[in-house]
């Protein structure tokens, strides 16, 4: 603006601004406090396993046995560390994609224009704003010049809004053509995004997975303790020292207990963080991993996550052709389909002229928008054409523009012909420029427009008239009336390529896609229908209308606090829901879902804050890949339950049933704790890395409700549990009659069979994939073997070596430990949850068509 202009308005002094910054405060957004290091860790520690392995640390340190506690108390701290450490990573990856809304401002403060930090403006300052700048605060408009603001990231309306003297611009939104000044009237917390974010406090809590976990420690707590008292009871009946029972039960406790589980949640969610780092998705909480793994309902926005977030001409209409457009973006690289390319020469030529955007090439070669969206798509759609805006320019020299208003709801341009005179064109809205006495010619021919444009808007596109008029010489004024019509021209901010399929992979998962969008019903209609979420004849629920209905697929013209209360409802109805959005209206529907998910590139601050994931480079994919990484992580967490339980349970009943068979104690405790730690430790912990089932991503997902234990586990356990107790006290009972070291025999039988166990649970066994595992059991039989023949080690368990005979007999039985595991994986077929019935309706409507 030049001087004339702002010394309208004189603004702030220096002095009344400094007052107001000091006493209102900065013009920022309230900030998450940092959170401190021992809080971080003491998160960590509240898991409900980790308390467990903290009471069996306690145990062993009571019975002296310092080797054991210090083998718990590392894992305890490696599994602390790794979740510590992925939080402060993830953190600092944010803090460094993280730029301020505004990092600067102009202002007049003093009488004249001034730059500031963003974080300086105050209440009652005058803001210059110019295309370009983003609205630093919530302000006034007090003049305007074809003022045109991009609100898309406050409200996900994907259309710029006109902005006149006396409207209000938002914190945060983009002046996407002319010029304005505005007086500031809220500023930080007490904007519009400043009171978005407040409805962020509110967290999701606890994930699925933590939610069964602590059922499961809870379960396992009960009943080894349980158990493990009935075993000392029944000792001391025997006539046993009460020293060694108590010794014994405690040992059986922590044999019990597989504590490898939280280092094996904590590797498989560590490996599923890193595989999605490489995807360009940034994990914040190592949870919130396995939490995609268990979601029911996908609700996502639509403006830059479903869709590009770019205005793009998609039909071309005349009175006399008809076309499509192919390309994408603002990319000038694309062909007209269905008509001959010169019968809208003159259409588009009229487009591109009647228009004040640019189109800019970037480093990375892509196309960006300077100026209003609408006007940049044209401008691409000429190109197409092969129709260069500065060639037209340069032969069609602009004289004078009336721009445009709301009130009128056109634009009109006046430039000088090639061979002398003028032309006039106009370009708006079909319905104030699909009229007379703006048109001259046939009525017929603008009644069949009007339905064509009635027609596209129907579909969802946004429509522009286009007219012109030639005249013999320059008029005073730019006239808007006896203008000929050249054609329509339909535009839409169109779906991301990636889009259709993740909806497509999410409905296959069994995962329901719902739509909650600012935007238009009309045009979160044909984007959802386009991209399968909905079929065409279901209805779409407008937020304007209360109540709002539930159940529905897509949800139109949602504020930030319904699209809070949807997500609510959906979670009460026992759902497990992730939301994904960019926008600082999606804040708090990110930060209340089970998972938030937000765009990085595109995304806002508040966004990226406010979720779990941030997708880098905002491929929607990404998130049906963290689904399956979810899966897989959940399915090698109940993979090492069987594997763990069954040997903890082995491990009981072999010391509650052997002294039936003459054994009066099967296996002393540090004979006990020397299998749990080879069993449990580097081999249970490699099991966290096997690879996804391929048909992970057919089946539905698991009922939000069901224990871990559920869906057969159980009824595994107590299979392969029975099979590792038969071999061992079968080796134990034969070895007692037959005068050979039946103690150290059992011993090793019950450790080698689960070995095999783990061998057997492999998800692809003689394939390459996950190679940790077979080393790892390599390992823990070689040591299973030190604890017979290494001296230090048979003093330290008690044990003898055996003769090679005997040891060939156990190895060779210890093999119906890993034909357990297959026969029983090929036994139990895990049942298919039922799918949603919408899935399944919405799918087979698809089909159809």
């Amino acid at each position: 603006m030049g001087a004339s202009e702002t010394g309208r308005r004189s603004g702030l002094s220096s002095r009344e601004a400094g007052e107001r910054l000091r006493s209102d405060g900065p013009n920022l957004l309230p900030a998450r406090p940092p959170v401190a290091l021992w809080r971080r860790v003491a998160g960590q520690l509240r898991d409900p396993l980790i308390i467990v392995l903290l009471v069996a640390a306690t145990l062993t340190a009571v019975t002296g046995d310092w080797a054991d506690m210090a083998v718990i108390m590392l894992v305890i701290v490696v599994n602390t560390s790794v979740g510590v450490v992925q939080e402060v990573r993830a953190d600092r990856a944010i803090t460094a994609l993280t730029e301020l809304t505004a990092p600067v401002a102009r202002v007049v403060r003093d009488g004249a224009q001034r730059q500031i930090p963003a974080a300086d403006v105050v209440t009652g300052d005058v803001l210059v704003l110019a295309e370009g700048d983003i609205v630093p605060a919530d302000a006034r408009v007090e003049e305007a010049a074809a003022l045109l603001v991009d609100e898309s990231a406050l409200t996900g309306e994907s259309v710029p809004v006109d902005k006149d003297p006396g409207e209000k611009v938002s914190a945060g939104t983009v002046v996407a053509r002319g010029r304005g000044l505005a007086e500031v009237t809220a500023t930080g917390s007490a904007s519009a995004a400043g009171r978005i974010a407040a409805l962020m406090e509110k967290g999701s809590g606890l994930t699925p997975l933590q939610r069964r976990l602590m059922g499961v420690g809870r379960l396992l707590a009960g009943v080894t303790v349980f158990l493990c008292v009935v075993v000392g009871a029944l000792g001391l009946v025997r006539g046993q020292p009460v020293e060694l029972m108590v010794v014994t039960a405690i040992s059986l406790v922590v044999a019990a207990v597989p504590e490898s589980l939280p280092a094996v949640v904590t590797l498989s969610l560590a490996l599923g963080a890193r595989r999605m780092a490489a995807r360009q998705a940034l994990v914040r909480r190592l949870h919130a991993v396995e939490t995609l793994g268990s979601v029911t309902v996908l609700a996502t926005d639509k403006t830059g996550t479903l869709t590009e977030g770019r205005m793009v001409v998609r039909h071309l209409w005349t009175p006399t052709a008809e076309a499509t457009l192919t390309g994408t973006g603002y990319d000038p690289a694309g062909r007209i389909e269905g008509g001959p390319p010169a019968a809208f020469t003159d259409l588009l030529t009229a487009a591109a002229l009647c228009n004040d955007a640019r189109l800019l090439e970037d480093e990375d070669g892509r196309w960006q928008a300077l100026g209003d969206p609408t006007e940049a798509a044209l401008l691409a759609a000429a190109a197409k054409a092969g129709l260069g805006p500065a060639d037209l320019h340069e032969r069609y020299d602009r004289l004078a523009e009336r721009p445009f208003d709301s009130v009128r709801k056109r634009m009109s341009t006046l430039h000088a012909r090639p061979g002398g005179g003028a032309v006039v064109i106009c370009k708006g809205a079909p319905e104030s420029l699909l009229r007379p006495p703006v048109l001259a010619g046939d009525p017929a021919a603008h009644l069949r427009a009007a339905e064509q444009a009635e027609r596209f808007a129907r579909a969802g596109y946004r429509v522009l008239a286009v007219a012109r008029a030639d005249l013999a010489a320059v008029p005073r004024e730019v006239p808007e009336e006896g203008l000929d019509l050249l054609g329509l021209v339909a535009i839409v901010d169109p779906p991301r390529q990636a889009a259709a399929g993740a909806v497509a992979a999410c409905r296959r998962a069994g995962i329901k896609p719902v739509l909650i969008t600012g935007d238009h019903p009309g045009t979160a209609r044909a984007i959802a229908t386009e991209l399968g979420i909905i079929g065409p004849d279901a209805p779409v629920a407008d937020c304007r209308e209360l109540p709002v209905r539930a159940g529905a697929a897509v949800y139109a013209r949602a504020t930030p606090e319904q699209k809070l209360d949807l997500i609510e409802g959906m979670r009460a109805d026992g759902d497990v829901v992730a939301m994904t959005g960019d926008g600082v209206n999606d804040g708090p529907a990110l930060r209340r879902a089970d998972i938030g998910v937000a765009m990085g590139r595109r995304g806002t601050e508040v966004a990226r804050q406010a979720a779990d994931l941030v997708l880098a480079d905002d491929d929607l994919d990404t998130v049906v890949a963290a689904v399956e990484e979810g899966r897989r992580v959940y399915a090698n967490i109940r993979r090492f339950l069987v594997y763990g339980l069954s040997g903890g349970a082995a491990e009981i009943a072999v010391m509650l049933l052997g002294p039936l068979f003459g054994l009066a104690l099967p296996l002393l405790p540090a004979q006990i704790l020397w299998i749990n730690l080879l069993t449990h430790g580097l081999p249970g912990v490699a099991l966290g890395g096997e690879p996804a089932d391929p048909a992970l991503m057919d089946r539905p997902p698991r009922p939000p409700d069901q224990s871990i234990l559920r869906a057969g586990l159980w009824q595994r356990v107590v299979r392969i549990a029975v099979v590792l107790t038969a071999v061992t006290l079968g080796v134990a009972v034969w070895a007692l009659h037959t005068g050979r070291p039946w103690q150290s025999m059992a011993f090793f039988a019950l450790g080698a069979t689960q070995l095999g166990v783990a061998l057997g649970s492999r998800a692809r066994p003689g394939s390459t994939a996950n190679l940790m595992l077979p080393l790892a059991v390599a390992g823990a039989l070689v040591l299973q073997l030190a604890g017979l023949y290494v001296p230090l080690l048979r003093e330290l368990l008690s044990t003898e070596p055996l003769a090679a005979a005997d040891l060939l007999i156990v190895a060779a039985l210890s093999f119906l430990g890993y034909a357990a595991a297959r026969l029983d994986r090929f036994l139990h077929r895990e049942p298919v949850p039922p799918a949603r019935p919408e899935l399944t309706a919405t799918s087979a409507g698809h089909s159809a068509e």
